[in-house]
Order: structure tokens, then sequence, then C-alpha cells
């Protein structure tokens, strides 16, 4: 019960900071395992109805239904109406921890779209995608081929963070591509590059890793706006192994080739 000195509480902190908790909702901890469940009070009988017993309580539901998503993603007319029919969403489980909705950056009228997995801390913070060091790197590597946000579109697969930065799960993606799908349907882009291997599976519906995938252009189909797309690495697995940058810059460079291609900006 000693008080700990400076350098375990940074560890405590960097500790908690690497668990997903880099936010305190009140003063004091609560142990979550000592609550009870507050006691049921049932409400007087309305005459004629003795001893009726009270409906149960309404609980959190931990998952949605990709369905009702579909049909709530099928109603939005404008990116507008889509992020706020999204801020509305309670669906999916990720919105209960993360701080708020990172729906999209760049324009909106552009023809050159990037994916992404999902938003992280900074993002989290900020309400915009790739806005940490990864977005830092991002922006060089747009940069070196002629391009920054205010030609591409960029926008993520789940639109909440995942608790510690984890990898978003299948409910979780399935949950959220109609909103993905219908928000490509608006843009409409032209082309489309997926920046890692959870976004690559999402967009071209494979189970294939990045590595096999990566560099390769193909027609896919993203709700129902056909687009010709590639993968290529996400900018944090390049901070963590700047050894795979050459293997970006191809990728970039076959950007480019197919901007020019295609007559684009």
């Amino acid at each position: 019960m000693r008080p700990i000195n400076h350098a375990e509480m940074v560890s405590v902190l960097e500790w908690y900071r690497a668990a997903g908790v880099d936010l305190a909702l009140g003063e004091e901890p609560v142990d979550r395992f000592n609550q009870r469940p507050p006691a049921r009070v049932a409400p007087p009988a309305s005459p004629g109805h003795a001893g009726a017993v009270a409906a149960p309580a309404p609980t959190l539901a931990l998952g949605g239904d990709p369905a009702e998503a579909r049909s709530l993603a099928a109603k939005a007319q404008s990116l507008a109406e889509l992020e706020q029919i999204l801020g509305a969403y309670d669906g999916c489980g990720l919105k209960l921890r993360a701080t708020q909705l990172v729906f999209a950056d760049g324009n909106s009228e552009a023809e050159i779209m990037l994916i992404g997995e999902a938003p992280g801390a900074e993002e989290d913070r900020q309400g915009r995608p790739f806005v940490g060091r990864a977005g830092q790197l991002l922006d060089k590597m747009l940069a070196a081929i002629g391009l920054d946000r205010s030609k591409v579109y960029i926008a993520n697969t789940v639109p909440w963070r995942p608790p510690g930065n984890r990898v978003p799960t299948p409910e979780e993606l399935a949950l959220c591509l109609p909103f993905l799908q219908r928000q490509v349907e608006l843009v409409a882009p032209r082309v489309v590059m997926t920046l890692g291997g959870p976004a690559m599976q999402t967009v071209f519906a494979t189970t294939a890793g990045i590595i096999k995938m990566r560099g390769k252009w193909s027609r896919v189909a993203i709700g129902t706006h056909q687009v010709e797309a590639i993968a290529t690495l996400h900018p944090a697995y390049l901070l963590r192994n700047p050894a795979a940058k050459q293997q970006a810059w191809r990728d970039l460079l076959s950007l480019r080739h197919k901007i020019d291609e295609l007559g684009l900006n």
C-alpha cells in the first residue's frame, strides 16, 4: 500500500493507454465488480390488476442488426445526412467506448478515395481520420505523388475507435459496412486505395493477406458503385517497419499512373 513514485505512475498511465483507457470519466475509480444492480420497485398496481408484475427494465443491446444498418444507410441522400444518421446509430458497441464519431476528411467531390481501418486515439479526440503520426506520414505519401487532402476523400471501415486500437471484429465490420458502402456510393470515386489489411479485406471481400494483395488493381463493387481499387500498406505499419516503405512507394506510383491514365485532377 506504499505510495507509488513518479516512474511507476508514468508506467501505469502507459499501461492504461495501451489498453485503450485514455479518458477519465470521474474523479474517483469505480469498482464495477462490487456494484449491485439497483433494486427494482414495482409500480403501483392499476385498479383491477392487483399484484401486477412490473415490466422488465430495458437493457442496453450489445450488438445491432446488419439489416437495420442497411435500412438506415439507404435512407441517406447526402453525405451530411449519412453522417447525421450514423451519429444517431446505436447498434454498434464501438460507439459506447469512443469519444466521438470519426466520419471523413478531405474533399467530398474528389475522384480519389482512401479507405483505412479504424480511428486511433488522436483521431478519436479530433473527430477526423488520419491525424496522428500515421496521418502525418500519409500526408507525406500523398505529397510525394502530387496529392493532398483537397484532392482526396478519406474514410475508415468503422467510424469509431476500437478500444486499445484493436482490429475491428467481423461483427463490428458487418454493422458498419452498409454505412461505408453508402458513403462510397454518395462520393462515387473513380479510384479507391485501401490502407492496411482489414480495409483491403473489407473492400475486396477477401480473406487474403495484404502482402499478397497489395499493388494489384481490381474492379470491385462497393455497394452499388463499381470502382478501380488498389491496396497498399497502412502508414502505421510503415512507421513500425520502415523497410516496407519501398513496397508502398511502388503502390503510390501505380496510383499516380492510374490517375494520369484516367485523366483525373
